[in-house]
């Protein structure tokens, strides 16, 4: 049992990794946290797909919560994460910036709200290195779209267009374009194009101290958890009661 006085221990997966050292900062400045690699009460892996089940099997032996952070995940994982939560607590964020998981929600009202009139392009910006696109924050914005119109993200999800293979849009469908270069932390647009109006929802994140500070959050509520599979959108109710 964790000692409630004491301060949370957190391991970190891949401790050198852009987001590893982000959140070692921000718990340099937070006292509720301490950096553990060796006895943690939360995991936090923001590594590589590869890597998952290595760490979701040293959450399951060591017994304790797992927020993972990486992106880029394939159904293989999704069935490897839904496997381990049954074991114990687990955090799935795509983006643990508190400000997405509230423009997740914003973006899935204004879907419900707008009718088939307004078409919804999602456009997002990273970093040249980042390797997986559309991000996986842009396809959580996707599906909360979608979900706001009553499907599911594959049914009315479409991921290019080229002069190569032209594709008339359809209606009701929710497009994707992904921009890499410079530095750049992570920018997302939902566009809600209508009849001579837009509505534009949109993030940007300045820096990787959001991610950190979010996923600190996110550790604080896991040590609290029983067994099973939550959401930032979990996290954000949580701390409304």
């Amino acid at each position: 049992m964790r000692d409630k006085d004491q301060p949370i221990r957190i391991s970190l997966i891949a401790p050198d990794g852009r987001m590893g050292k982000a959140i070692a900062k921000a718990v340099a400045d937070d006292n509720r946290f301490a950096i553990d690699q060796d006895h943690a009460d939360v995991l936090v892996d923001f590594s590589a797909p590869d890597a998952l089940r290595a760490s979701l099997d040293r959450a399951i032996s060591a017994n304790v919560p797992i927020l993972v952070g990486t992106t880029g995940l394939k159904e293989e994982h999704t069935n490897a994460i839904e496997e381990a939560a049954k074991s114990v607590a687990v955090l799935r964020a795509a983006n643990t910036a508190l400000g997405i998981t509230l423009l997740a929600e914003l973006v899935a009202r204004a879907a419900e709200a707008l009718g088939p009139d307004w078409d919804i392009e999602i456009v997002e910006t990273h970093h040249r290195n980042k390797l997986d696109a559309p991000s996986g924050t842009a396809l959580v914005l996707g599906a909360a779209a979608a979900r706001g119109r009553g499907k599911t993200l594959p049914e009315v999800g479409h991921f290019g267009r080229t002069s190569e293979h032209p594709q008339q849009r359809e209606e009701g469908s929710i497009g994707f374009a992904a921009l890499r270069g410079g530095t750049v932390a992570g920018e997302h647009e939902v566009k809600f194009l209508g009849p001579s109006e837009q509505i534009i929802l949109s993030h940007r994140a300045e820096n990787r101290m959001i991610f950190a500070r979010g996923a600190l959050v996110g550790a604080k509520f896991l040590v609290e958890q029983p067994a099973g599979l939550y959401s930032m959108h979990d996290v954000i109710g949580a701390s409304r009661r």
